[in-house]
């Protein structure tokens, strides 16, 4: 581990790549080749749209049951038709706390050991849209709702012998750590900041799971999938992603993003390998990208976009998030 100056841990030594032999654009299909899922079962928050859904697919041919709770059940059912069955998705809102635990009182009680949870559902860059506890909807959906989903479903985690947790980050994360003194904009709010801060979170949740955990066989992974074109742009209009770069003028794909964004299936590729790689046996608690063990930020052009910033992966911040989201949810009592 690397040390602070008063001798704690922060960052792992495990953060560095293993070199995977994949790459940005490698398929499912070469990442699951030889990967035998038979009676595993995996869940997948938003499993039904964009890398979701080729996440849910992927893992479904690789022999896994795929289960996907979802905010909107009638959508799931009609775009996992022929993938999954309907008896396997279930109504979940990561952003109504009651709804979370509902999900999770029923699947602990089934008694059903958990392989393999992916927290895959998002909201990217939205207006200001307080949930009704006044909580940032990007914080709320992306963290706090997901956070209640994995804690509770650790006992179900434990009966696997060897489980694995994956949490979707992004390079976003490296616009925003964690905003200590207001969390949830109250004072001025800035949808990029907000997204940043929520993807910084999730790869928090990784670190402090994989710590907390260690010793019950649960490995954790956060996961940067890529620029990719998914409904997760649905808030940003036309104008702001010609100005990102991401369009042209005609507002078709601009040359950048043709030649640097994943499709969907691509897109899908770095939560598989850290679902599944036996690569990652002796690995926890790290951020990836691009199927790799990411290596942490160093200064240059390309900071932006390859490598892990320390905030995102530092044991103190992750211990103190933890601490933050129980006291949290502790007023709703």
């Amino acid at each position: 581990m690397y040390s602070n100056e008063k001798g704690e841990n922060m960052i792992s030594e495990l953060q560095k790549p293993v070199n995977s032999g994949f790459d940005a654009k490698s398929e499912p299909s070469e990442i699951l080749e030889g990967v035998d899922l038979s009676g595993k079962v995996a869940m997948v928050t938003g499993g039904y749209s964009g890398i979701g859904l080729e996440t849910s697919r992927a893992l479904k041919e690789a022999g896994a049951r795929v289960i996907v709770p979802a905010r909107r059940t009638e959508v799931a059912k009609s775009e996992l038709n022929g993938v999954i069955g309907d008896e396997d998705i279930f109504e979940l809102d990561l952003a109504n706390p009651a709804s979370v635990y509902k999900f999770v009182e029923g699947f602990v009680e089934s008694n059903i050991p958990l392989d393999i949870l992916i927290n895959n559902a998002a909201v990217m860059a939205c207006p200001q849209m307080p949930t009704k506890e006044g909580w940032d909807l990007q914080f709320a959906v992306n963290h706090i709702g997901h956070f209640i989903l994995t804690k509770g479903l650790l006992p179900s985690m434990v009966k696997s012998s060897e489980a694995r947790l994956v949490t979707l980050s992004s390079t976003g994360h490296k616009l925003s750590g964690i905003q200590w003194e207001d969390v949830h904009f109250e004072n001025s709010y800035d949808k990029w900041k907000a997204y940043g801060q929520s993807k910084t979170a999730a790869s928090l949740l990784a670190v402090e799971v994989g710590n907390r955990m260690r010793d019950e066989g649960i490995k954790t992974y956060s996961v940067h999938p890529g620029g990719i074109f998914t409904p997760l742009q649905r808030h940003l209009e036309k104008e702001e992603m010609i100005a990102l770069g991401w369009l042209g003028e005609d507002g078709e794909l601009s040359e950048m993003a043709a030649a640097n964004f994943k499709s969907p299936t691509q897109g899908a590729g770095t939560s598989l390998w850290a679902a599944t790689s036996p690569m990652l046996n002796d690995v926890s608690g790290v951020y990836c990208e691009n199927c790799d063990v990411a290596a942490r930020q160093e200064d240059g052009p390309m900071a932006r976009y390859i490598g892990v910033a320390d905030w995102a992966v530092d044991t103190d911040e992750a211990s103190k998030l933890w601490d933050l989201t129980e006291h949290t949810l502790e007023s709703l009592s």
